[in-house]
């Protein structure tokens, strides 16, 4: 009869403590903020990460819900933002980084002590600061060496119960931050601000959800102050953009249409940010879509001129053979089968990434025309292993005529009454080839083409040859550097002249030069007088060095005022009344 009863007591205690072993928190309990958990996916290990089964530490670390009123308390003047980035996405076998900052209430910052602190130079609607600190953690420390602590202080524990890291400065690390991903979990302490990379290897491939908790250290528990969450992306295409660029005459290059019969230039950024690929033999396959065939470089840049007007399909490969350690044949990290976490798989335009799933084989490509195979590993004749990856880029692009040149052939001065005013106009008759242009602007500069003075745009009406003739008035003498472009919504080409304008009452006359395109160069100025319409114009420059060189090149119409472009006086800035002449 003893004997029933001891077990029948023995039976009690087991069944009280899986009951009690029930009710625990686990760290997918906790971590999961209000997220299904039910399903639960295998996952590969992630190294120095923990499985998210282990129990939390409830009594130190307590748990609120989303929504539960504790939160409006737990930080004294406001409110805490964790704020989580990643530099996703990242290919599978790269390391994937992940940034915490926290943003602390107005007026409260972290101090050299790591305490948080009232900025004394803000000031908020109370205008006075009851204290000096917030949270002065520096008061909280035990008075003690940490080989002394450490045995004794059950407070520096993580949510697991493990203790924390004694490095240099492990007491003022006043946050505790746990990061949570693919079914395990990483804690650290630290400031305001925490870091942590993972490899990727063991990582399925698709998007996945990194979760980060955040407390404060407290008198007797640690306080939950802040949570954030965000999507990173692994995929086995390599992450790469596209910028398209042509130097000479293309108005808006992020509209894809171009100018033909001008060199366009193809730049390749491949992201990154863990440098996995630097000793990685990396090359360049385009087709242009042109029939001019593929192109292989080993240079992220290329060039490409069209000579035909159309849509063209633009198509790149990019192919990485990655060094590897030689061992069993790692394959890719499965595809996902939740419906949640699916890989990316689209078509991109200019500056996007293109992330496609490609089918994976068991032999070794043999050239860039075989770039189905991504996750291949393959013996090297130097007895090495390496491993095959591929990335992808597309997009279609409009190549126009554009207006290709312009041309000052003539400058004339405007004889004028004394009626008319002091004021001098001169008339600037020019030409261009290719497309007729919509607009026209004037920049009037100093000699070195670097001081905007004024600028004029207005539209023009050309409807069967490019010559037209416009006007403009001066009223100060001087050498001036003239800037004339004409376009249209897709091109825009210039053209630059020098002039030096003396006055007089009795005659007008003025005579320029034009500046050689060998002369020209960008001009580094921000036009803010332009309208939106011609936002995009960009005139030229010259050194000071270069007007030294060709002082001796100015011409002059003698007995006329030189003046600047006032907009009082630009009256008729187009001249309209000369036949076959815009």
């Amino acid at each position: 009869m003893k004997g029933l009863c001891l077990l029948f007591l023995l039976g009690v205690l087991l069944l009280a403590e899986g009951v009690l072993h029930a009710a625990a928190k686990m760290f997918r309990d906790v971590m999961s903020h209000g997220r299904s958990s039910s399903h639960v996916r295998s996952h590969k290990k992630l190294h120095g990460w923990s499985p998210d089964q282990n129990q939390w530490n409830e009594k130190l670390y307590p748990f609120w819900e989303k929504g539960d009123p504790r939160w409006n308390d737990c930080w004294r003047g406001g409110k805490v933002v964790a704020r989580l980035t990643s530099d996703s996405p990242a290919l599978v076998g790269s390391n994937v980084t992940f940034a915490v900052k926290l943003q602390f209430p107005r007026c409260q910052k972290e101090d050299n002590d790591s305490n948080i602190v009232y900025d004394r130079k803000c000031r908020n609607d109370s205008s006075d600061f009851p204290d000096e600190y917030v949270y002065n953690w520096t008061e909280w420390i035990d008075d003690c060496g940490w080989q002394i602590c450490t045995s004794n202080n059950t407070h520096n524990v993580f949510p697991d119960g493990r203790p924390f890291p004694h490095h240099p400065g492990w007491r003022r690390r006043n946050f505790v931050y746990l990061f949570h991903t693919a079914g395990q979990y990483y804690q650290k302490t630290g400031g305001s601000s925490a870091i942590v990379s993972i490899n990727t290897t063991n990582i399925t491939l698709g998007k996945q959800m990194m979760v980060v908790s955040v407390y404060r250290r407290g008198h007797r528990t640690y306080v939950p102050v802040a949570t954030a969450s965000g999507i990173y992306v692994v995929t086995d295409q390599i992450p790469l953009y596209v910028n398209l660029s042509q130097k000479n005459n293309d108005r808006n290059a992020s509209d894809s249409v171009f100018i033909k019969d001008s060199p366009i230039t193809f730049d390749v950024k491949i992201h990154d940010p863990s440098h996995y690929l630097n000793n990685s033999a990396i090359a360049y396959k385009w087709d242009y879509g042109d029939g001019s065939g593929s192109f292989i470089s080993n240079s992220p840049i290329s060039t490409h001129t069209y000579t035909l007007q159309g849509n063209f399909s633009l198509n790149l490969t990019v192919q990485a053979i990655i060094p590897v350690p030689c061992g069993p044949a790692t394959p890719t990290p499965p595809l996902p089968t939740s419906p949640g976490a699916t890989t990316q798989n689209s078509t991109s335009t200019a500056n996007k990434t293109e992330l496609i799933t490609p089918a994976i084989t068991t032999k070794s490509p043999s050239n860039l025309d075989s770039p189905t195979s991504a996750g291949v590993m393959e013996d090297t004749p130097d007895g090495g292993c390496h491993i095959y990856r591929y990335g992808h880029y597309k997009t279609t692009i409009s190549i126009v005529e554009g207006i290709l040149q312009v041309n000052i052939i003539q400058m004339t001065s405007v004889q004028m009454t004394v009626a008319q005013g002091e004021n001098s106009l001169v008339d600037f008759v020019v030409t261009c080839q290719g497309s007729l242009p919509t607009d026209a602007c004037t920049i009037v500069s100093d000699p070195t083409c670097q001081v905007s003075q004024n600028v004029v745009c207005d539209p023009v009406e050309v409807t069967d040859q490019c010559l037209l003739t416009i006007r403009r008035a001066f009223n100060e003498p001087g050498t001036y550097c003239v800037n004339i472009t004409l376009g249209d919504d897709t091109s825009q080409a210039l053209t630059s002249a020098l002039i030096s304008v003396n006055g007089g009452s009795s005659s007008r006359t003025v005579e320029g030069v034009l500046i050689t395109s060998g002369f020209l160069v960008a001009f580094l100025i921000v036009v803010t007088l332009l309208h939106k319409r011609y936002k995009e114009y960009k005139p030229i420059e010259r050194s000071a060095e270069q007007v030294e060189n060709r002082e001796g090149l100015n011409v002059y119409f003698n007995h006329v005022k030189a003046v600047l472009f006032p907009g009082n006086n630009e009256k008729d800035p187009l001249l309209k009344t000369k036949p076959g002449i815009v």
